[in-house]
């Protein structure tokens, strides 16, 4: 995986501008830390961090084809597509040539073939860049669901592009900026599509193409979901997502560097576990799996609202089912607690969140699996498209006309504004309402959804719930992927994320994905045979959160300090009242892992203020 940044801009000659590319692309720094490049001539400069995967010699970027002896088209490209060879394969058919082995010279010289409509042939994760000199333009081209990022700023005569926002801060010309769209977005769980918390910037829409030129920007999509017929009946359906489940892992196994599976002993995760392994063993190889787990967490385990058991040994029992080379990761509370650490994961998001010591516990197992593996294979998405949230099967959450999973946050302890929002001036709180925003939004996202003629009530309800939930809860999710996981330079494959497979299941009705009464009921029954039964029997546990009442101490104890330093940047914004109670209840509501996290996103967004020179323009 890779950093790409970049700028066009029609009235002034870039080559002048390397130090401020070569510091736009010294952010991306973490993403690529093979090697970089730049390329810079006329009206356009391209900047690229590599993290070598595919023809670790050849893949060198930017990337240029020539034709007699001057460039056509240079590239820089962050991602993985998989069915390059079969490209390949077609291009050179068509008389194209090439000098690599890469799949980056493959989808700039599918460009050349194709246009930006190229991106209709590329299946895999992406994000790029391709300055075509013939034409004088900038095509911007995303992945399908967004698993890979692209930001972009705007210019009078043209625009700014990055990996991450950080890259676009590094220009001078980007100020940090933050209006009350931005704190919206900053503290929604339900994402808009497109949104950036910085002012003026914005993010590549998945699966759309931008097109910039001396006349303009011209925003196309080139896939979105649709609704089709399905007309395979249960036990169709079964074998071809475990068909598909088959040759999608195959594919993603791909790599010239070492790999991995994440496990986490849920049947997502021991799924892609269990057929990786199968692939491995007909080469003569075991596959790789990591679990991650905090000390003493297993034997000290107590189950929360969402958390029913720790993951650790169900991981075990697949490693050794599947007989892979397991790795058991151990994350003590002082880890989490390193103030330089959870600056760093600020840092790698470019902005607070709500998710807490979940955030740091995910940074600290990426690192660590960089220290054996430069790839790992993930469960995300699975849930998205199979049914595995419990609020997809609660009546009053599924009524409440409002993104589900915002109308179960207020109901958790500790939460009754929203997770995150705890410790907020009420007056923030009204400027921003919150409320008002998700009922837009949702509003929004239910008028874009694909319906079938004829479906039922409950069956068009769920559709629109599997909609909502992949455009606006699911980006949170695969960006919180990227960014810490790209933080070590690692590459996260997500092979429940494949369109193909994304599009087969938003299409086969709510009433045979739960056939069995239960949630994921096509992937149970898809892998029945692959993982063990305690597994298939398992009830879903999210990413695991520490216990340890020590934890809770230290942020008590960071809060305590924030509040008696005049100096501190978020006091205008807190409810200090509401701190100081929770301040005198250190065993009471604050144990809460939900109340923890309206801690932590008041010190982190004083860290932000302070340490990105935010303008908040409220």
């Amino acid at each position: 995986m890779c950093g790409i940044a970049g700028w066009v801009d029609f009235g002034r000659d870039l080559t002048q501008e390397r130090p401020t590319l070569q510091a736009m692309t010294n952010t991306l720094a973490r993403r690529g830390v093979t090697d970089q490049g730049l390329w810079l001539r006329g009206n356009a400069a391209l900047g690229h961090t590599r993290t070598s995967i595919i023809d670790l010699a050849g893949g060198v970027q930017p990337l240029t084809v020539e034709e007699d002896g001057r460039p056509v088209a240079v590239i820089v490209y962050n991602g993985e597509v998989y069915n390059f060879k079969q490209l390949r394969s077609e291009l050179e058919a068509r008389g194209q040539r090439f000098r690599t082995r890469s799949d980056t010279e493959v989808v700039l010289r599918a460009y050349l073939e194709w246009g930006a409509d190229c991106a209709k042939r590329l299946e895999g994760i992406f994000a790029f860049a391709v300055w075509d000199l013939r034409r004088e333009e900038l095509v911007l081209v995303r992945d399908r669901l967004g698993v890979k990022p692209l930001f972009y700023t705007r210019l009078p005569e043209g625009i700014l592009f990055g990996s991450e926002p950080k890259a676009l801060l590094a220009n001078p010309l980007v100020r940090p900026a933050v209006d009350v769209e931005g704190l919206q977005e900053l503290f929604a769980t339900a994402k808009k599509p497109g949104q950036s918390v910085f002012r003026d910037m914005r993010a590549v829409l998945p699966g759309h193409t931008l097109t910039i030129s001396r006349k303009g920007v011209v925003d196309r999509t080139y896939w979105a979901l649709e609704a089709r017929p399905h007309t395979d009946d249960l036990d169709t359906t079964i074998t071809n997502v475990r068909s598909l489940l088959e040759d999608i892992v195959l594919r993603e196994l791909e790599a010239d560097v070492p790999l991995c599976t994440a496990l986490s002993g849920g049947v997502d995760s021991s799924a892609i576990t269990a057929i990786a392994a199968k692939w491995r063993k007909l080469d003569g190889e075991r596959v790789r799996t990591f679990v991650v787990t905090f000390d003493d967490y297993a034997k000290n385990f107590e189950p929360d609202d969402v958390r029913f058991s720790p993951d650790e040994p169900y991981a075990a029992e697949v490693a050794r089912h599947v007989d892979s080379d397991h790795v058991r990761i151990l994350l003590k509370t002082e880890d989490l607690m390193d103030p330089e650490t959870r600056l760093a994961v600020l840092l790698a998001q470019d902005m607070p969140t709500t998710l807490g010591d979940m955030d740091t516990s995910n940074y600290l197992t990426s690192r660590q699996i960089k220290t054996h593996s430069t790839v790992a294979l993930a469960g995300e998405v699975a849930d998205e498209i199979f049914g595995g949230y419990n609020w997809m099967y609660n009546p009053v959450l599924l009524d409440a006309d409002v993104f589900p999973w915002v109308a179960n946050e207020t109901r958790q302890p500790g939460s009754p504004r929203g997770q995150g929002r705890g410790l907020f001036d009420e007056g923030l709180m009204r400027k921003l309402d919150m409320n008002r925003y998700y009922a837009d939004e949702f509003q929004q996202a239910l008028s874009e959804v694909p319906h079938q003629d004829g479906e039922d009530a409950k069956e068009r309800q769920m559709r629109s719930v599997g909609y909502v939930t992949l455009t606006r809860w699911l980006p949170m999710l695969l960006d919180r992927d990227d960014r810490l996981s790209m933080a070590h330079g690692l590459e996260l494959r997500v092979p429940y994320a494949d369109h193909r497979l994304v599009e087969y299941m938003y299409n086969t009705p709510w009433s045979m994905k739960t056939f069995d009464g239960r949630e994921k009921s096509i992937l149970r029954a898809a892998v029945r045979d692959l993982v063990p039964a305690s597994v298939l029997e398992r009830t879903k546990s999210p990413w695991p959160v520490t216990q340890d009442p020590a934890y809770t101490k230290m942020l008590h104890g960071e809060m305590t300090a924030l509040v008696n330093d005049p100096s501190s940047p978020a006091l205008p914004f807190l409810d200090i009242d509401a701190v100081r109670r929770m301040l005198e209840d250190p065993a009471g509501i604050a144990h809460q892992w939900v109340s923890r996290m309206n801690i932590e996103m008041a010190l982190q967004f004083n860290t932000w203020l302070r340490h990105y020179n935010v303008e908040l323009a409220i």
